[in-house]
Formats: structure tokens, sequence, C-alpha cells
């Protein structure tokens, strides 16, 4: 969870800094933040679009000029060309319903999460696919 932490310091979103690392077999195999795609302006320059509609936390997350940082992950390993069928997903945060269905299709077998985000439909889904689901417990 410490990779993660540096990875999030990476996230140019003014709301929260998230940072998510896919391993398999103890190897680092894509990282990602949340954050404008590629060449895009960053929120941090030109402001956050959710604040400015006033969208709350959780809600209609396709109004938001950003990608969030398991997606970033997925699509690094995609864009480089890294299998990551059978891997683990750490993030900073449980992933919302988006993502999951990212890490579903993705191949990805089991999630990492520090911090509770409470979307019932990621969670239902998740574990209808048979994903394993744990929240970090510092030390272990």
């Amino acid at each position: 969870m410490g990779i993660v932490d540096l990875v999030a310091q990476r996230s140019t979103c003014v709301r929260r800094q998230v940072g998510a690392v896919i391993v398999k077999d103890k190897n680092i195999l894509a990282t990602g933040y949340n954050g404008a795609p590629r060449g895009l302006a960053h929120c941090a320059d030109v402001g956050c679009l959710r604040d400015q509609l006033n969208v709350p936390s959780g809600e209609k997350h396709e109004l938001c000029r950003g990608l969030h940082a398991e997606q970033n992950a997925v699509i690094q390993a995609a864009y480089h060309g890294v299998g990551i069928s059978g891997a683990t997903i750490y993030t900073a945060t449980f992933p919302c319903v988006i993502c999951a269905k990212m890490i579903i299709n993705a191949g990805i077998v089991r999630v990492v999460y520090r911090e509770r985000y409470d979307d019932r439909l990621s969670q239902q889904i998740l574990g209808e696919a048979g994903i394993t689901v744990e929240q970090f417990a510092a030390g272990t």
C-alpha cells in the first residue's frame, strides 16, 4: 500500500488523490492514479467540473474530466501490452461500479483496498463475479 500511496501523489484531481497498483506473482505490472486523460488539461489547472456543477461524491461519475486510478492502471497495462489476467489490484479506495466492471472484464481476480467507498452495486457485481475483495489491514 505504500506504493499505492506513492503513485497517488501523481494525481491531478483536486478532490482526492487515489492510486492503484496491479500485481501478479509479486511483480508490479501497472500503476494508475486519478487524473485527466493524456494531453488534456488537468483539473488542478482548470478547476473541478464536479465542484462547478455541485455533483456530490459517488454520483454521476461520467461528469468528470478525470479517470479513476483503477481505470488508468488497467488502461496502462493494455497500452503497454501487459497481460493482467489473474492479477491483484491494490487501491486506496474501494472501486466504484464503473471500475468494478473494468476489473472484472480485465480478468483481475482480487481487489485489496484501504478505504471504504459505499457503492452497493459494485460490491454486488464483484461478488457475483467471484472476485476476492479484502480490506487492507496495516501490518499485513
